[in-house]
C-alpha cells in the first residue's frame, strides 16, 4: 500500500472512528490508542479487503468495533482480579516476590492490551492457556504465541 494511499484512508476515515470510539470510551487516551489499533489492522489487512462482500466503510467500522470488543473484555478481566494474589506455580514465585511487584506492575503497564490479558487470565486467575485462548475468542497456538511473546517482553523489562 502506498503512503498516499495510506494518508488518503488516514484522512478520509479518522474523524469517524475516533469520535465513534471516544464517545464509547469516554477516555481520550485509549479513544486514540484504539484509533491508531484500527488503522494499523486496516493497513495490514488490507489487501484481504473484498468490496464484493462489503463496502471500505463498513469493513472499517467492522475492525473499529472488534478493536473496541477485544479492548472491554481485556479491561474486563483486568477488573476481576482478586485483592490478594495466590501464588500457585514456580513462574509466580519467582516473579512475584515482594520487591518485585512494583517492577512488575510497571512492566506489565507497559505491554500491549493482548499480551497483558493472557498473562492476566493464566497467572493470576490460574486459567489454562486452552482456557484463556477460548475465553478471549483466540487460536490455541496464537495465545501461546502471545504468552511467550509477553513474557520475554516481561523479563526483558525486569531485567
Amino acid at each position: 500500500m502506498t503512503k498516499e494511499r495510506k494518508t488518503e484512508l488516514y484522512e478520509q476515515y479518522h474523524d469517524k472512528v475516533y469520535g465513534f470510539l471516544l464517545g464509547k470510551l469516554n477516555n481520550v487516551h485509549e479513544a486514540e490508542d484504539l484509533c491508531s489499533d484500527v488503522f494499523v489492522k486496516v493497513y495490514e489487512k488490507l489487501d484481504t479487503f473484498d468490496e464484493s462482500k462489503a463496502s471500505l466503510s463498513t469493513w472499517i467500522f467492522t475492525i473499529m468495533r472488534n478493536t473496541l470488543t477485544d479492548h472491554y473484555r481485556l479491561r474486563r478481566v483486568s477488573e476481576e482480579l482478586p485483592e490478594d494474589l495466590a501464588e500457585e506455580s514456580s513462574v509466580e514465585e519467582e516473579v512475584c516476590n515482594r520487591e518485585m511487584l512494583g517492577a512488575l506492575a510497571s512492566a506489565l503497564e507497559k505491554l500491549e492490551p493482548k499480551y497483558r490479558g493472557v498473562i492476566i487470565l493464566h497467572y493470576y486467575s490460574g486459567i489454562p492457556l486452552n482456557k484463556v485462548a477460548d475465553r478471549m475468542g483466540l487460536s490455541y497456538s496464537y495465545v501461546k504465541l502471545l504468552h511467550k511473546t509477553a513474557l520475554e517482553r516481561l523479563k526483558t523489562d525486569l531485567g
